[in-house]
């Protein structure tokens, strides 16, 4: 195999990151050859171990070495309460809010017709069943603002109150600390909607 064989595949396969392009990836992998080696074969057998040893939890599908997650597992968590969120990364920045004490359902992903993603591909009927558990009281629809996350949020809440359950969605507003005149006028149309 020669060095610019070498050199290729592993700019392509940093291409594979999102928002990754040519440039970006020659630059991340030039670095990693000429100024950071050990960088490199740390950050190589750290995607190996993940890729071997990182799967989904059991009940709430997020990313665990576990059967079954720490969140799922701590017996201090409000039962009650199960929060659908698109990725785990969604559900790290609700937790470091430190203002939900549910659990949560990880979706990993969302609906998106266009990429060939419907509900069967979300496992929405896992989401279902487990919503559905007879310990559930409230489930917080919590996907993002987004066309595929506002239309992955209605399909799960069509889905729940056909099971009998009556679904909330997190809400939307002006963020703290903006000024109205500055704020898009979708949010606006929002914050005075849903005002409390």
């Amino acid at each position: 195999m020669s060095d610019a064989h070498s050199l290729d595949t592993l700019i392509q396969a940093l291409r594979r990151l999102p928002g990754v392009g040519v440039k970006s990836a020659q630059r991340m992998a030039f670095h990693l050859l000429q100024r950071d080696r050990p960088g490199a074969q740390a950050l190589a057998r750290a995607l190996i171990e993940a890729t071997e040893n990182v799967h989904h939890c059991e009940r709430c599908h997020t990313f665990t070495q576990d059967p079954m997650c720490a969140t799922c597992l701590d017996t201090r968590r409000d039962h009650t309460q199960l929060c659908v969120v698109e990725t785990p990364a969604d559900q790290a920045a609700l937790e470091r809010t430190g203002a939900y004490r549910g659990l949560y359902f990880v979706l990993m992903g969302k609906l998106s017709p266009l990429d060939g993603i419907g509900p069967h591909d979300l496992g929405l009927q896992k989401l279902f069943v487990r919503a559905c558990d007879g310990i559930v009281q409230e489930v917080i629809l919590a996907t993002n603002f987004t066309a595929e996350g506002e239309a992955t949020a209605h399909v799960i809440a069509e889905g729940l109150k056909a099971k009998g359950l009556q679904p909330t969605r997190l809400a939307r507003g002006v963020p703290v600390g903006s000024e109205l005149e500055y704020v898009d006028l979708g949010t606006i149309a929002h914050a005075l909607v849903d005002r409390r």
